[in-house]
């Protein structure tokens, strides 16, 4: 309705300003060019106002304007029910206008009530987008800074674990890969500057644990070489089994078979009494027990952190300074010890075992570390435990007076010299001293063995010894090598010819020989060596300290003519075992007599030279007897004729002699020759004089 009102007066007036254009004459120039319609305006309203003119152009003016009225309400006659029509229609558009709004008003309402949860919605939705991007930023910050804050956690728990090298390398991880990406927070700027305090703690406390570990090996060196001495002799009981069986059938022997073959072995080679064993004999053990390696009974770990410690901090590593420096301070507590010899068995095995697991830990050390020690460290600091060492054996080791200390002592040098020869350490020194105390140990069973036959003749009845039953008589024989066919056809009860102290004396000799043999054994000798040794020794136990005694029985002054003749028959006896004697000592050294400078036994001159002091001494009492009885009576030597009756100590005389005589009718006739008054006239000195 409105678009057809507007488009009616846009016809009107477009039609009223052409008759006005068309009937004004000075003005319808200005009607022709459109295009500067302002500008012809403004020219004709200057031209009105300016002229005289003015009065007219109202005239037109005013009958153009009641023109255009007349056209107007033409216009609208024309289009009046048109207009009524618009009219009409738009008053039924205002109805559904009304309730448009109404509907538009409701319809607001509502979606400002439904909007409010919206909007309160998207008020949340804001603070949440916000709280966001916060979220988002921090984490951002935090996973940056967990990672630092997590292995500065990690670096003090294992500080406080005291796992110093993981505690250093994180440290280092900390310090130049997660600090620099945080380095604007303050907390990063206190950990920067904490980090040199951490380190030097590092440092002292390494070096502190480095200390501790040298004190403990120091205290428990004893455990460790107690240790290696055991793998050391279980490594020697193998060798000895295998060098003795090369070629055991039946396939391998577990451990237990090979020890216990072992035990026997040396049950069966060394008849010496239970009291000369020596102190390395094995404990009551579980032979299936593997005996843990020296090594595996210390922790390196101390060494091992702090050398890696130093190697990351400073430079250089750990100055080999540094650890011989206070190692040697441990080392000396170690090494200068010899007081503790003086405890006797015990203190030479503590000895020893400190000074083997001080310098197994140092072997390990040498060869597990790169510049910690060196070689030239380790030799000279061995050699001066050498010579320390020596200097305390020679000193203590002439103080023993007892064989089995003695044994004891070269048992334990031999096993202490073995163990770490084991670990490359040169111990020739220790077996040439081990010489040197051979001879102080053959002095010490001369010694004793003096003691032994001492006892043996003091002991001794000088008779006979009788045999009752055969098991008896195989039993002496058994001990002492005597064969005779007359006596071993004769019925029992029979007698042997010697005293009981000639099988003991025997089996002693041949328990010395046995004693020497157990010195010789693991000192690397060749056999020849160890056969000339033991006859050495064998025979200064022959002529000086068997000789001494025997002679020292035959010049007492209550010894009997019987006991005299036994002596003589005795000594005959072992004159004649000394080849036994020898065939022994062949047999348990494998050098044959007859090798060039083999020493040869002089008991044969030992048991002479008794035997004939014997005879001299049974000369010498019997005209001491018979002087004693001849000077008792009162004699007339001038008489001219002899008297009816012989004189009764001259009775007395012959009866004591022909008693004595009696006994030796035992004496081989080869000894009889000392006694030249008792066989004949050819004699010098007739019994009747």
């Amino acid at each position: 309705m409105s678009g057809k009102l507007s488009t009616v007066l846009q016809h009107t007036t477009a039609d009223s300003d052409q008759r006005w254009l068309s009937s004004k004459t000075e003005h319808e120039d200005f009607a022709l060019d459109d295009s500067n319609l302002d500008q012809r305006w403004h020219l004709l309203f200057r031209s009105v106002y300016d002229g005289e003119e003015h009065g007219r152009f109202m005239e037109k003016l005013e009958a153009r304007i009641r023109n255009h009225d007349r056209e107007i309400e033409k216009m609208c006659n024309f289009h009046y029910q048109g207009f009524v029509d618009s009219i009409t229609e738009l008053l039924k558009v205002r109805g559904e206008a009304q309730k448009l709004k109404n509907q538009v008003t409701d319809t607001n309402r509502k979606l400002q009530n439904e909007g409010k949860e919206l909007i309160i919605a998207m008020e949340e939705l804001k603070q949440c987008r916000l709280q966001q991007r916060n979220i988002s930023a921090t984490v951002d910050k935090l996973t940056l800074c967990l990672p630092v804050l997590e292995m500065y956690s990690k670096l003090r728990e294992q500080m406080k674990s005291k796992r110093h090298y993981p505690a250093l390398k994180t440290l280092e991880h900390l310090e130049h890969t997660y600090l620099p990406q945080v380095s604007h927070y303050r907390f990063c700027k206190i950990m920067v500057d904490n980090i040199p305090k951490l380190r030097e703690e590092i440092k002292e406390v390494s070096m502190s644990d480095l200390k501790d570990f040298l004190e403990s090996i120091r205290k428990h060196s004893d455990k460790i070489g107690e240790t290696a001495m055991k793998q050391a002799q279980q490594q020697r009981n193998l060798d000895n089994i295998v060098s003795q069986h090369p070629r055991i059938s039946g396939g391998k022997k577990s451990k237990k078979e090979v020890c216990a073959s072992s035990d026997l072995e040396v049950k069966n080679t060394s008849p010496m009494s239970e009291q000369d064993s020596g102190i390395l004999d094995v404990e009551d053990e579980d032979e299936d027990e593997e005996v843990p390696g020296a090594q595996d009974l210390v922790d390196f770990s101390p060494v091992y952190r702090c050398l890696h410690i130093y190697s990351v901090l400073v430079s250089n590593s750990l100055e080999t300074g540094s650890y011989t420096g206070l190692w040697v301070k441990e080392g000396d507590g170690v090494l200068l010890l010899p007081s503790m010899l003086l405890e006797g068995g015990d203190g030479y095995r503590k000895y020893f075992n400190q000074i083997v697991g001080f310098f197994v830990v140092e072997d390990h050390i040498l060869h597990t570390t790169q510049g910690l020690v060196n070689r030239a460290y380790i030799d000279e600091l061995w050699e001066m435990a050498l010579s320390k060492t020596i200097a305390a054996l020679r000193t203590h080791s002439s103080y023993c007076s007892d064989p089995s200390l003695v044994l004891d002592l070269k048992n334990l040098i031999v096993l202490f010299a073995d163990t770490l020869q084991g670990y490359g350490f040169p111990v020739n020194q220790l077996f040439d001293m081990l010489l040197e105390i051979q001879d102080q140990y053959s002095e010490t069973l001369l010694k004793k063995w003096s003691g032994v036959f001492r006892n043996i003749l003091d002991s001794d009845n000088y008779s006979p010894i009788p045999v009752t039953n055969e098991e008896v008589y195989k039993k002496i024989v058994g001990q002492f090598p005597f064969q005779d066919a007359e006596l071993e056809k004769q019925p029992f009860p029979k007698k042997f010819p010697f005293s009981e102290f000639v099988p003991k004396v025997y089996n002693q000799i041949k328990e010395f020989i046995y004693a020497c043999l157990k010195f010789s054994e693991d000192l690397h000798l060749s056999s020849t060596e160890v056969d000339d040794m033991i006859r050495k020794s064998t025979n200064l136990l022959l002529t000086r300290t068997l000789s001494n005694c025997l002679q020292n029985v035959i010049k007492r002054k209550n010894v009997g003519l019987t006991e005299l003749v036994q002596i003589i028959i005795n000594t005959t006896h072992l004159e004649k075992s000394c080849k036994f004697l020898e065939e022994f000592i062949t047999n348990i050294t494998n050098v044959l007599p007859e090798t060039v400078h083999t020493t040869k036994l002089y008991g044969t001159t030992t048991f002479k030279d008794a035997r004939h002091a014997a005879e001299e001494e049974i000369y010498t009492n019997l005209n001491q007897k018979i002087d004693q009885f001849l000077q008792l009576a009162d004699y007339d030597w001038m008489a001219m004729e002899p008297g009816s009756k012989a004189s009764d100590y001259l009775v007395d005389l012959i009866g004591f002699l022909r008693s004595t005589f009696a006994v030796f009718t035992h004496l081989p006739v080869s000894h009889l020759h000392p006694f030249p008054f008792f066989f004949g006239p050819g004699s010098t000195r007739c019994p009747v004089e």
